[in-house]
C-alpha cells in the first residue's frame, strides 16, 4: 500500500497523519500531535516557527520509528493570511506575526483611502477581514518596517515549512488566494493592489498549483528523522480547500461548512463570484483543487466555545466538550441570539462577559448559566448558517440542497441537528479528519495512484462512516429565525 504523510496543521494545534490508500479505502492513522502556541512580546502576537518547524520533523521521525521509511509523499496544510520573510542567503527575518495581532487595526480604512473598497474586491473577489495579509503587509509599509527592504521572499505559512523541507521557495494557489493580493479570475498577483497601496510586489513567490511535486526532502532533514527520500508535494495548501477536497458529495447542488475554530460555508464553483451582492455580502472566493473556486464566508465558529471553555478554566472550573453539550441540551431553548462575527468575539479578554455586552446592547435576555452559554453559541451558529445559505441561494440558479460538515466540528451532534433544524437542508456528517484526507488525496493524485477528485471523494465516501440529520421542528424554527434574523444584517 502506497503511505502518504499530511500535516495539518491549525490556529491551536499540528498533527502528522499517515494515510495509507489501497484499491478501496483510505486508512488514517495519527502519529504525532502537538500544541500550536502564540506568543506575546511587547504588545504583539507571534506564531513560534521554529518550535512548529521541530514538531514537523518530529512527525516524520515518529513515521520512521514506526515502521514507515518509505513514504510516497508528504503534504502541509495550515491556515491563512499569515506569513514569514526570507532573506536571498535563506534565512529567516524575524518572527511570524499571528493573524489576531493588533497591528492591523485601522488598517482596512487606511487602504480603502489609497484604493477603493470595490476596486480592492473587484479584483480579487476576498472578504474583508482586518487580518487579511493585505492588511498585514500595508501595515508594515505603514510602519516603516525594516525587514521589507532585506526580504527576497514572503512566504505562507505551509510555503515557509516547504520551503525549510526543501529550500524551495513558491507559493501554493490555495493559500496564496487567502491574502485578497491575488487576481481571482486571471489567478496571479495583481499588480494594481500592489501598486495603488505601495507594497512591495518583488518579494512574492511564483504561484503554483495544488499537485505540484515540490522536490525532494532536504538530505540532512531526512537523515536527521531517518525517513528515505520522499517528494515534498504541495496539496490544496489552505486547510480548508484541502478539507472541501475530501468533501464525499455524489450530488450537484451541495454546499460544504467546514467547522472548527473557523466556520467556513459556501459552494464550489468553476468560475469566481464577484458581484454587488457577493460584496455587500462579504464573501470570498478562494482557490481550490483543479483550479476551482471556494466560494464561501467565513464566519466565526467554535471559537466562541473554545474560548468561553477557556475563560471557566481560568476559573478554576474545567469541563469536557461532552459536559458542555449535556448542560446545553437541558438548557432552555432561544434565550439568546449573538452574531458570531460581530467584533466583540474577534479576540476578547472573557469571552462570556463580551456575550453578555451583546446580549445588552441589543436588550436581549442574556445567558445566565453555563448551559445557557453554550446553547446560545450552538443556536446562534446555525441560525448564521441558514443566513448564509439563503444569501448564497440569492445569486445561484438552483437552490442548495445538501450541507456537508466536515472537520473537528462534525462531531458535534447537537450543532448537527441544529444546523438541520435552521436550514431545512439534509445534513450530512464526516468526514472528521477531512483536511488531512484531502491533502492525502491531492499528494496521490500528483504521484497517478489517483486519476482525479472525483475518484477521490468516492474512496473518502466508501473509507468513513457519514452521519445523516433531517430538519425537527421546522415551524418552530422557522418562526424564531425570523424574529432573530435582524441580528446578522
Amino acid at each position: 500500500m502506497s503511505k502518504y504523510l499530511a500535516f495539518d496543521l491549525g490556529a491551536e494545534s499540528g498533527r502528522a497523519i499517515l494515510g495509507t490508500l489501497d484499491d478501496s479505502k483510505i486508512n488514517l492513522k495519527e502519529i504525532h500531535r502537538f500544541p500550536n502556541r502564540q506568543v506575546k512580546i511587547f504588545g504583539h502576537i507571534y506564531w513560534d516557527i521554529l518550535y512548529l518547524f521541530n514538531e514537523l520533523k518530529r512527525g516524520l521521525a515518529c513515521a520512521a520509528d514506526g515502521g514507515h521509511k518509505d513514504l510516497s509523499g508528504i503534504g502541509i496544510d495550515t491556515w491563512g493570511v499569515d506569513f514569514g520573510l526570507v532573506s536571498k542567503d535563506n534565512q529567516l527575518l524575524g518572527n511570524s506575526f499571528a493573524y489576531r495581532d493588533p497591528r492591523t487595526n485601522g488598517m482596512m480604512e487606511k487602504a480603502f483611502q489609497l484604493m477603493p473598497k470595490e476596486e480592492i474586491y473587484s479584483c480579487t473577489g476576498i472578504q474583508f477581514m482586518q487580518f487579511n495579509t493585505i492588511f498585514q503587509l500595508l501595515s508594515m509599509v505603514e510602519s516603516r518596517s525594516s525587514l521589507l527592504d532585506i526580504s527576497d521572499r514572503l512566504l505562507f505559512m505551509p510555503d515557509l515549512f516547504n520551503f525549510l523541507m526543501t529550500g524551495e521557495k513558491y507559493s501554493e494557489y490555495s493559500i496564496a488566494s487567502t491574502s485578497q493580493l491575488l487576481n481571482a479570475k486571471k489567478k496571479c498577483w495583481e499588480e494594481k493592489i500592489f501598486d495603488k497601496l505601495k507594497l512591495p510586489e518583488n518579494i512574492m513567490a511564483p504561484i503554483i498549483q495544488p499537485g505540484t511535486v515540490l522536490g525532494k526532502l532536504l538530505t540532512d532533514i531526512a537523515h536527521e528523522t531517518g525517513v528515505s527520500s520522499v517528494d515534498v508535494i504541495t496539496p490544496a495548501c489552505h486547510d480548508t480547500a484541502s478539507a472541501v477536497a475530501a468533501v464525499p458529495a455524489e450530488s450537484t447542488n451541495w454546499a460544504y461548512l467546514s467547522s472548527g475554530t473557523w466556520s467556513l460555508l459556501g459552494i464550489e464553483a468553476n468560475e469566481p463570484i464577484i458581484n454587488g451582492d457577493s460584496l455587500q455580502n462579504n464573501f470570498t472566493n478562494e482557490g481550490g483543487v483543479n483550479r476551482k473556486i471556494r466560494f464561501l464566508r467565513n464566519t466565526m465558529g467554535l471559537w466562541l466555545l473554545q474560548r468561553t471553555r477557556e475563560s471557566w478554566k481560568m476559573q478554576g472550573e474545567s469541563f469536557s466538550y461532552y459536559d458542555l453539550i449535556n448542560m446545553a441540551a437541558a438548557a432552555p431553548a432561544f434565550k439568546c441570539i449573538v452574531d458570531p462575527d460581530d467584533q466583540l468575539f474577534l479576540n476578547p479578554p472573557d469571552m462570556p462577559t463580551a456575550i453578555v455586552e451583546f446580549c445588552k446592547k441589543r436588550r436581549q435576555p442574556f445567558p445566565e448559566n453555563k448551559g445557557e452559554f453554550v446553547r446560545c453559541i450552538f443556536e446562534s451558529l446555525a441560525f448564521k448558517y441558514r443566513f448564509i445559505i439563503e444569501k448564497i441561494n440569492a445569486m445561484l440558479d438552483k437552490p442548495i440542497e445538501t450541507m456537508h460538515i466536515v472537520g473537528g466540528g462534525s462531531q458535534n451532534e447537537m450543532l448537527n441537528q441544529f444546523s438541520a433544524n435552521a436550514t431545512g437542508l439534509t445534513v450530512i456528517a464526516g468526514p472528521v479528519e477531512a483536511t488531512a484526507i484531502g491533502n492525502i488525496l491531492v499528494q496521490a493524485i500528483a504521484k497517478k495512484e489517483l486519476s482525479n477528485i472525483e475518484e477521490g471523494r468516492k474512496l473518502v465516501a466508501n473509507s468513513f462512516l457519514l452521519k445523516y440529520y433531517k430538519q425537527k421542528n421546522q415551524e418552530e424554527w422557522n418562526t424564531v429565525y425570523e424574529n432573530v434574523k435582524q441580528v446578522f444584517s
